[in-house]
């Protein structure tokens, strides 16, 4: 078997330990042999590193790294955005769940990294809309929250971050004491979460001091998320009540909030397929706004261009096919906290005692 297509050339070392990683300047390797593996139908060449001796293949730079069913990282990754749940895409992959499971996180995973090479740089010029997005994982006693900001008129998500809810809302005296056993057990979430999660949110978003003109709803968090953030910021309110059209200042975040339960299926009202773990929110979101930031145009009938493009980012919709196109190294792309947690895989889910982590050393 032939190897398909042009001659592979490695840009860079693989390996974080070596002084060629973060740049190839005056790096030099050798060919060292091919193999071939049972989910690939050409041989694919190895190489060695002259200067730390490691060997690596094409397949290292490939996001399917490490992979037995590089076939399903594709299909998952346009089924998640079609509302899709886990078993689901298993069926139609005839695979397991846990499978569609690992390939959604490694999805996620790239899609942080993407967000943080492709940001826009320099300070930002429109204004942004912040505004949260509710949810629940594991049970309805779990809530969570994320923190959106989001550009006006470029529709772009700058930033998101998650935030843990204490249940709230009507209930019966039993749920009460339900949620008050558990609370007593594993403990109760940060009564300031939205505050925190929020000005993390804008840290993101905005990394150096600027002016900005910011819109919300009257959520009472808000002002004190924004003391403290080294900005001259312009500070609009606008009622949560009022009519949810395209002349509202929070319609960039309120469509948004609508394509997170339209394209997810772990955010659709009364469903079985929601989230049992905090962590596969995160991966879920990242993925799905890295496909509206950069794929989907801002209308489907009219066009309109990405929000990318709004922004000059990008001349043209990236395919999904090109998101995914080559790995991206986290030693290569350092992630700013929060999303250093999320790409580990850090985020608790109160209930899940010994949680799986991120802790591969080589793989993606």
């Amino acid at each position: 078997m032939a190897t398909l297509g042009a001659p592979f050339i490695p840009p860079h070392c693989p390996r974080s330990d070596c002084r060629f990683h973060r740049s190839a300047l005056g790096w030099r390797w050798t060919r060292h042999g091919s193999f071939t593996s049972h989910a690939s139908a050409h041989r694919i060449p190895r190489f060695r590193c002259v200067h730390c001796r490691h060997t690596f293949s094409s397949q290292t730079f490939s996001t399917t790294y490490w992979l037995k069913r590089p076939d399903v990282l594709i299909a998952a990754a346009f089924r998640l955005l079609a509302c899709s749940g886990y078993r689901q895409i298993a069926r139609e992959a005839r695979c397991s769940p846990t499978t569609v499971l690992t390939h959604a996180a490694r999805l996620g995973r790239h899609a942080l990294l993407w967000h943080e090479r492709h940001r826009p740089s320099g300070p930002i010029r429109e204004p942004l809309v912040i505004d949260g997005f509710e949810s629940f994982a594991h049970s309805q006693y779990h809530p969570l929250h994320l923190n959106l900001v989001v550009g006006t008129p470029s529709h772009f998500t700058y930033a998101f971050t998650h935030t843990e809810l204490r249940r709230k809302g009507r209930m019966t005296a039993q749920q009460k004491r339900r949620r008050a056993w558990l609370e007593a057990v594993y403990g109760r979430p940060d009564p300031r979460g939205i505050e925190t999660g929020m000005r993390a949110a804008l840290r993101l978003a905005a990394r150096a001091p600027q002016t900005l003109r910011l819109h919300s709803d009257e959520h009472d968090d808000y002002p004190r998320a924004l003391r403290g953030l080294g900005h001259n910021i312009q500070h609009e309110r606008t009622s949560s009540l009022e009519a949810r059209t395209a002349g509202n200042p929070l319609f960039p975040v309120n469509r948004l909030d609508l394509l997170l339960r339209h394209n997810s299926a772990n955010h659709k009202r009364e469903t079985i397929a929601f989230s049992k773990r905090h962590q596969s929110v995160v991966e879920r979101c990242a993925w799905l706004l890295a496909w509206l930031n950069w794929s989907k145009p801002f209308s489907e009938r009219h066009g309109g261009g990405t929000p990318a493009m709004r922004l000059g980012l990008s001349t043209r919709p990236i395919p999904i096919r090109e998101l995914l196109r080559s790995r991206l190294f986290p030693t290569r792309v350092p992630l700013p906290e929060p999303w250093d947690e999320y790409y580990g895989g850090r985020v608790r889910t109160r209930r899940i005692r010994n949680e799986r982590r991120h802790c591969l050393r080589l793989a993606g």
